[in-house]
Order: C-alpha cells, then structure tokens, then sequence
C-alpha cells in the first residue's frame, strides 16, 4: 500500500510516499526556520502564506523522488491537528482535493500519533506493549500503546512544553533560535551539577510534568548573575538545565514502562534528538531489559513520512474520514 502523507500543523511543509506503513520512498520537508528566525518564534500568519507558496513544489518533489503518479497513490494522510489553524487548513484543503479529484480514502491524522509512529519507519512495529514519550516544541506526553491500535494518555505537561522549555531558557542566554540544538551543543561543555535547578513534578505519583517553575529558576539565576557583573557560565547553565529536563523526563518515563510491564519505550518528537535524553533512556531502558526505539534524525522533527505510517496503521484499523473533515487546533490525544 502506498500513502501519500501531508504534513504542516506548523512551520515545516512537508509530504512522504510510505509504502506498507514504514518503507520511506521519499519525504521532503521545506523549512521557515530563517522565516521566523527573526522573531524568536514561528508567527503563524507568516507560517500559513509559506506553506500556500511551498506546498506544490514540496508535493511534485516527494511523487518525483518516489517514482510514483498521483493515481499510483493507495491513500491520503494528513494531519488534522493539533497545530496552527491556517497551517492546518492549508495541508487539510490540499489533502481533500487529492482524495477527491483521484478518488482515494482520507485519512486525517493526530500529530502526536504522527510522532509515536516515526518509531515503526524503517524498522517497523515495536514489541508490545510500549510506553512512548513525545516531547517537542509544543508537546510533552507520556503515552501508553498496548498494541491494538490505541494510544492511550497517561500524562502530560501542566504548562510549558520542554521544547518550549528549552527555546525560552535559549532567549535569556541569548543564543540563536531554535533553542534546543543550541542548548544541546553548549551543555556538552559545562558542568551538569554547577546550579540546582529543581526538578518539578519528581516522585509525585503522576506521570505529568512542569516546566515553568524550571524556567523561572534559571531566569532568576541569570539575573542575579548579570548583577554581579562578568560573563555567563553559559556552557555550565545550558548543562545544569538540560539536566534537570532529562532527569524528570527519563524517570517518569522509565517509572511507567516498569509499572504497565512495557517491552519496549518509544521516545518521539524533536526533543527526541538530544543527547543526554538519549543516553538516559538508552541507561534506563537496558536496566529494565526493554527496547528503546527513537526514529531516525529525520524523522524526530516534523516531517509527512511519520504522518503517512499512522494514516496506514489506522486505515487498516477501519479509519476513513469523509471530506468534511475539519483542522482542530486543538486536539486532545483521547481523540486519536
């Protein structure tokens, strides 16, 4: 089965054609960062008029990489939400013609499933059941996958994301957007223990998690740094932070594949590309002699390949939406 998945809840447009679900044969993905670079964020206007001006080329260059004709298409995906509302219609409007003007089933898809799904491309389904932790700019969730086809909430964020986290704590230290490589790199050099930033949410019982508090910390930290004058130990800041993300991530995560008796953990979204998370979960995992599977590179960020393997998943599961399907910036993950 070939699916065509379209992609752009945000600032990236993009499109894939995913045979049988995971077997990648093109996903091309046109990004905004230079676009909102300037701003210190994505300004959603902007991002809509982008995505009308990208998306046909960005198609044409995902049917041409794969070697395929529209009519060579099984199934349409795309992603209905969450995400920016004029970002989503875009690909929403686009995906609804293709269905229409080649007569082929539409199939609209959560983005969060489109993340825990980048874990089966190339590799394919992971032993079950799996806990999966997608973190990225806009999203921290704990889920659990049984392996019938759900995706269950076990818990999330109470405020900031910890991408989010990590791009504003990124603006008080200056350092260029997206915040998250940047942090990423410069804590590779510091000291993790140098501040004592707090771990929220640790040990209390649920698999939730804050990040607001952690934020303020290092902004107070920073502040009173300033005052004493000199430069900032940006490197030891950046590793003390990251730190204390990585430490309340990975335990929650590890706390609830230990409880439901998981074969396998799943870390998706573009938060999953740090390092220190990797290496934590990658420790905790083989302690718990479980497998951890996080996606490609590629395909931690957003991207249509991962849209395209949870629109097959959940058109052989009986999932066909109708043309009057609508874009839901808001989308709780129950819905999936």
């Amino acid at each position: 089965m070939l699916c065509l998945g379209l992609e752009s809840s945000c600032d990236e447009t993009a499109a894939a054609v995913v045979a049988d679900g995971r077997r990648v044969l093109s996903s091309v993905v046109a990004s905004q960062r230079d676009l909102h670079r300037r701003y210190g964020g994505v300004v959603p206007e902007l991002a809509s008029r982008r995505h009308l001006e990208t998306f046909l080329p960005v198609l044409q260059e995902a049917l041409e990489e794969a070697g395929v004709r529209p009519p060579d298409i099984d199934l349409v995906a795309v992603t209905r939400g969450p995400g920016l509302l004029g970002s989503l219609m875009v690909g929403l409007m686009a995906a609804k013609t293709l269905a229409y003007v080649y007569r082929r089933p539409l199939v609209g898809v959560h983005h969060l499933a489109g993340h825990v799904y980048a874990c089966f491309l190339e590799a394919g389904e992971p032993p079950w059941p799996a806990v999966g932790l997608i973190v990225s700019g806009g999203h921290t969730e704990l889920v659990l996958l049984p392996g019938d086809g759900r995706v269950l909430r076990l818990g999330g964020t109470r405020d900031d994301a910890a991408g989010e986290a990590f791009d504003k704590v990124a603006r008080l230290l200056d350092l260029p957007y997206p915040g998250g490589p940047q942090i990423d790199r410069l804590a590779r050099q510091g000291d993790p223990t140098a501040f004592a930033f707090p771990r929220a949410m640790l040990g209390d019982g649920t698999y939730d998690f804050s990040f607001s508090g952690l934020k303020t910390a290092v902004a107070l930290e920073v502040q009173a740094l300033r005052a004493r004058g000199g430069d900032l130990p940006v490197a030891d800041l950046c590793a003390s932070f990251q730190q204390a993300v990585v430490d309340v991530l990975a335990a929650k995560t590890l706390e609830a594949a230990a409880r439901y008796r998981a074969a396998s953990v799943l870390l998706a979204g573009g938060v999953a590309a740090n390092r220190a998370l990797r290496r934590a979960l990658e420790e905790g995992a083989r302690r718990l002699g479980v497998e951890l599977r996080v996606p490609p590179p590629e395909y931690c960020t957003d991207n249509a390949a991962m849209i395209a393997a949870a629109g097959t998943y959940a058109y052989r599961a009986g999932r066909v939406d109708n043309l009057d399907l609508e874009a839901a910036a808001r989308l709780p993950l129950e819905r999936l």
